[in-house]
């Protein structure tokens, strides 16, 4: 497989066309399911890249929505492989972005992720108060609860619908993992959640770990 710091570098500069070539290729090369993980972590750290531009300003909100639909492509292009990954993991998992923050792009990328691998996705959307999670994983039976967060408060928020899942009876009977660029082990461990995450191939590990 080329070298994927390339493709890091193409997405950090937002080069839609050589991206595509360069996954489209890989595809037709016969890529594996690790193979393709890995394109995507690769893909997800020229995201890191795109997000560090914007907070310099070098970067608008039109280049963060451009790279979304730039990785969103990708991973449409890598689904056939990535669903090698399935491992029949059955399962039901509730995924929302908090109460005060409207970025769902990290959560697309997770949710396009962890349904390939098998999980039934109920996704709520974003900005959604504690309640809405826990009415929602009533309403399906989830066995994981998936938050996500890119602002920094959004960790209050995930503490606060953690605080009311507890309240409602029904922290032990879900698992609990938390994503987004605040996120740290600190935070996972304030806000009550059962993992964290950055990385949205990871993500999909501790789900798929979970639902065995």
């Amino acid at each position: 497989m080329e070298d994927l710091k390339k493709l890091v570098e193409l997405f950090g500069d937002l080069e839609e066309e050589q991206i595509l070539v360069f996954i489209k290729k890989q595809v037709a090369s016969g890529l594996t399911g690790e193979e393709a993980l890995k394109v995507v972590a690769a893909c997800q750290e020229g995201m890191g890249i795109v997000g560090a531009r914007f907070e310099k300003d070098e970067y608008f909100v039109s280049e963060l929505i451009y790279a979304g639909e730039i990785l969103t492509s990708t991973i449409e292009l890598l689904k056939p492989a990535l669903a090698g990954q399935s491992q029949g993991t059955k399962g039901k998992l509730v995924l929302g972005t908090v109460r005060g923050d409207l970025h769902d792009i990290g959560k697309n990328i997770f949710r396009n992720m962890v349904e390939i691998s098998g999980v039934e996705v109920h996704d709520i959307g974003i900005d959604q108060s504690p309640n809405v999670f826990v009415q929602k994983i009533k309403e399906v039976g989830a066995q994981v609860v998936g938050m996500s967060g890119v602002l920094t408060f959004s960790i209050d928020s995930m503490k606060d619908t953690v605080d009311a899942i507890k309240a409602a009876g029904l922290r032990d009977k879900v698992k609990i993992i938390i994503g987004g660029v605040p996120v740290t082990k600190g935070a996972c461990e304030l806000v009550g959640a059962d993992a964290f995450t950055i990385n949205a191939a990871e993500g999909v590990r501790i789900v798929g770990d979970w639902l065995k």
